[in-house]
């Protein structure tokens, strides 16, 4: 039995393994595809702390061999739900895997909802990003899109504005969903442009970097040029197979606040797939050692 079942291998993931490791527990990591998580798009991190840069996958790669190191074990599989037996927890999966623990900390992340477009994958962290705090900056004086037209395109957009030579706004419905207030900073900037209306039907690359984006619209079809899309349609939580043993708000998000704590004793969730208004490397990152302490406090109180 393990003093700690992670499931999920992004950054508060392998964070919360760490600390767990460090207080003397055993851990355990369940994850279903890549270590690293949505931060393993970004080519290039800058905004994290003592480290000048590196990319994602650096980071992914380097905080792996550190909870490898210290001891952690890891299996590759997809977890389907969390059964609690007499002051235990079975964690079972998908291929038909069953592992115990203690206590569980559930760090799923969130997927970004994407466009559907070919090659869009080949181009995510090459040309299309989802986060203007992490890569704004590769962008500065060039020209962009934003694809999407809530509130959170219209934060990437002011942002990006502050940086960029042009942003341009592509929204599919007829009208901006934001709130008026952002809609009001944003366009009244001189280098924005916006279009309603329209849908992104194809991205058009040369010598395998992006270099503009097709679109449709009422009034017929448009190529736009850009040196870079950042995509923010939404996202995506995975936390479905949980929702017995942990709250979720209307979004799909773990209803937790910063304690990580959930309406089941013993299980802890941490980072993207929780309620919270900003979603950093740094949040994540803090979350994985926040709910690791509460789980170690746990046990050495319970078991």
């Amino acid at each position: 039995m393990y003093d700690v079942i992670v499931i999920g291998g992004g950054p508060a993931g392998m964070t919360a393994a760490l600390y767990a490791l460090r207080n003397g527990k055993t851990a355990l990591v369940i994850e279903k595809a890549g270590f690293g998580g949505q931060i393993t798009h970004s080519p290039k991190v800058e905004n994290y702390p003592g480290t000048y840069s590196m990319s994602g996958n650096e980071f992914a790669d380097r905080t792996l061999d550190q909870i490898l190191r210290q001891g952690a074990d890891i299996e590759i599989e997809t977890v389907s739900g969390i059964r609690c037996e007499s002051g235990r927890k079975v964690v079972f999966t998908e291929e038909g895997g069953e592992y115990e623990g203690r206590t569980v900390v559930i760090a799923t992340g969130v997927k970004h909802r994407m466009l559907g477009l070919e090659g869009e994958d080949e181009l995510v962290g090459e040309g299309i990003s989802f986060c203007a705090v992490c890569d704004g900056d590769f962008y500065a004086g060039r020209k962009v899109c934003v694809a999407g037209g809530g509130n959170s395109a219209l934060q990437e957009a002011i942002l990006l504005s502050e940086k960029c030579s042009e942003v341009v706004m592509l929204q599919d419905l007829d009208f901006f969903t934001g709130e008026g207030r952002l809609q009001d900073v944003l366009f009244s900037r001189s280098n924005v442009k916006k279009h309603t209306g329209v849908r992104i039907t194809g991205l058009v690359t040369e010598d395998g970097a992006l270099r503009g984006v097709n679109v449709t619209s009422k009034s017929g079809s448009e190529f736009i040029s850009c040196d870079g899309l950042f995509v923010a349609i939404g996202l995506i939580p995975e936390n479905g197979p949980f929702k017995e043993l942990a709250d979720l708000n209307a979004w799909g998000y773990f209803d937790s606040d910063e304690r990580c704590l959930t309406k089941t004793p013993g299980i802890f969730v941490a980072g993207d797939c929780r309620s919270k208004g900003v979603r950093q490397l740094a949040t994540a990152v803090a979350d994985g050692a926040t709910a690791a302490l509460a789980a170690c406090r746990y046990i050495n109180e319970n078991c």
